[in-house]
């Protein structure tokens, strides 16, 4: 990417572009809890926690959305449904199109936006914990990296609201097979 053509992108507008509009609802979640604003409901679900720190700051137009749509705790999916976070993915789509950075016919992202996606990628590895990490730096990291991110910088809260999926186990079968191993208490022996 040209110095001259550097491209300033928020962290809720990557994530839209690397991931669609789950990411950028689930950058916009972790960022309301972040502020104070949100926290886990019941499992899987996200609430209201109280005002958004920094009072008198204005929150981008997608957080806004998020946070009033949270008056009732919901899902990452059933947010993305409501209508007025579904508005405001809008309004971010079309002014990522307007930048030329999404296309509409097939929908996908440009080649400028893989660039751009490119160099942050380069610029923000993959982090291995929060040490030194800014709010901005560990949204921009979630942005980028989704899941994995996630379960680096915000594992509790992650798990707890949904963001993340829980971790299956490897072998369900173990048990059963250890059954029959002669090796355990249980086992048949010859």
């Amino acid at each position: 990417m040209d110095s001259g053509t550097t491209v300033r992108l928020k962290p809720y507008e990557v994530a839209l572009l690397r991931g669609g509009p789950r990411a950028a609802v689930t950058v916009a979640v972790l960022a309301l809890h972040l502020l104070g604003a949100a926290d886990a409901g019941r499992p899987g679900t996200v609430r209201v926690s109280g005002e958004p720190g920094g009072a008198g700051q204005a929150l981008p137009p997608l957080y806004e959305a998020v946070l009033t749509a949270l008056q009732q705790p919901a899902g990452v999916a059933e947010l993305v449904d409501r209508t007025s976070v579904r508005r405001a993915l809008d309004d971010l789509r079309a002014g990522l199109l307007s930048a030329g950075l999404l296309r509409t016919l097939p929908p996908r992202r440009t080649r400028a936006a893989r660039r751009a996606l490119d160099a942050l990628y380069a610029d923000h590895p993959l982090p291995t914990g929060r040490r030194g990490l800014s709010a901005d730096g560990i949204l921009m990291a979630v942005a980028l990296h989704g899941d994995p991110a996630l379960t680096v910088l915000a594992a509790r809260f992650a798990l707890r609201a949904g963001l993340t999926a829980r971790a299956e186990v490897a072998d369900k079968g173990l048990l059963k097979h250890s059954e029959r191993s002669p090796y355990s208490c249980g086992g048949v022996s010859d």
